[in-house]
């Protein structure tokens, strides 16, 4: 172990030697998330950073527990990224989608924080246009919610309540808490009513855009990195397609799950890490691996013979992993579980970045404990 972290400083060391480094795409970026940004940047090529969604917040058998992780209780560390929702804060509940009471979930996001972990939210936002949930499709809501549409007040309702618990994360100091802010997610896919299938390329990017500048500039959010994630695509022109632009984008990414066909799977992830890098480095923007996983992970050995080999080959910023909701759906293995082995060899690689390893590169620029 005491080899392969030497390592991983030497790898570590070279890559901040040679690092060109890039703006975050909100000028006014707070000092922590700028310097989070740059340390994100400079650990390209160092490793993945590993998350898991909601990792702290409840997992196989256990809920709500203090200092517990089911990633922690396999591999001996926690995850270096958090992965959060936002969903249900647009009515000011006091529950998420997954039923975190939201001030447990704020108190998870500062202990992660505080040991030099990241946090990223996505927002599984219930339809502004007529209450339902993320999944209802049946209106094109995104042309409802932009500037002139006749939803565009409820919408705005739902970025001030999102933007006043946002503002609240705070760090012992009262500094903003960094977040990699990853709205509308899996975009090029058809079941979220953000999707392609209910609105123009154009009416995505304006509301997008809208979005950002009303968080950013409006609300006076600027501890936010802006996270682009698709869903599948196979070529740069489908990536793209949507894209609001580089001013409103500062990392890349996609979610890509494993279903029954291993091979499929890997071939596919294969090909759009590749295609990923190209766009990444002609836009100058982070690539993450956003959203992954196999579902109670049936195959003994698929950590270290179907993710990492892949994984490993080009220069992804991070992989979040699914949530573990319980024995009828996880995405990380819990003690016992049929890949805990696996994994542990897995997450102790020198490709891969858990919270051992984040929390003594002080990412924010500052010690935090």
């Amino acid at each position: 172990m005491k080899k392969t972290y030497t390592l991983f400083l030497i790898i570590l060391c070279c890559s901040y030697a040679h690092a060109q480094l890039y703006n975050p795409c909100d000028a006014k970026a707070t000092r922590e998330t700028k310097a989070l940004f740059y340390s994100m940047q400079r650990l390209v090529g160092a490793g993945a950073i590993f998350g898991h969604h909601d990792d702290t917040g409840y997992g196989v058998n256990w809920k709500f527990a203090n200092d517990s992780s089911d990633v922690k209780a396999v591999a001996g560390s926690y995850p270096a990224l958090y992965g959060w929702d936002l969903a249900k804060i647009e009515h000011d509940s006091t529950k998420d989608i997954n039923k975190i009471p939201f001030t447990l979930q704020k108190k998870r996001v500062k202990e992660a924080y505080q040991r030099g972990g990241i946090n990223t939210f996505c927002w599984h936002m219930d339809n502004p246009a007529n209450g339902k949930t993320a999944w209802d499709t049946t209106m094109r809501t995104v042309a409802d919610i932009i500037p002139g549409g006749k939803s565009h007040d409820v919408y705005v309702g739902y970025l001030d309540r999102a933007a006043k618990y946002l503002g609240d994360l705070k760090g012992k100091d009262g500094e903003a808490i960094p977040i990699l802010f990853r709205p509308f997610h899996e975009l090029t896919g058809t079941w979220f009513w953000w999707c392609k299938n209910t609105s123009t390329p154009n009416e995505f990017k304006t509301l997008w855009q809208f979005t950002i500048d009303y968080l950013c500039n409006k609300k006076k959010l600027h501890n936010l990195l802006v996270v682009y994630s698709v869903a599948d695509f196979d070529s740069e022109a489908e990536f793209l397609e949507r894209y609001p632009g580089d001013n409103y984008v500062d990392m890349i990414g996609f979610d890509n799950y494993c279903r029954q066909d291993i091979a499929l799977f890997k071939k596919n992830l294969d090909k759009r890490l590749a295609l990923l890098d190209v766009i990444a480095a002609k836009h100058h923007k982070l690539s993450c691996l956003a959203e992954t996983g196999y579902l109670n992970i049936p195959s003994a050995d698929w950590w270290t013979t179907v993710l990492l080999p892949v994984l490993s080959k080009y220069k992804t910023s991070y992989v979040l992993m699914w949530r573990n909701a319980g024995m009828e759906q996880y995405f990380a293995p819990y003690p016992g579980q049929l890949s805990a082995n696996d994994f542990k060899k897995f997450s102790g690689d020198r490709h891969l970045i858990l919270q051992n390893r984040l929390t003594p590169l002080g990412v924010y620029g500052k010690k935090l404990e």
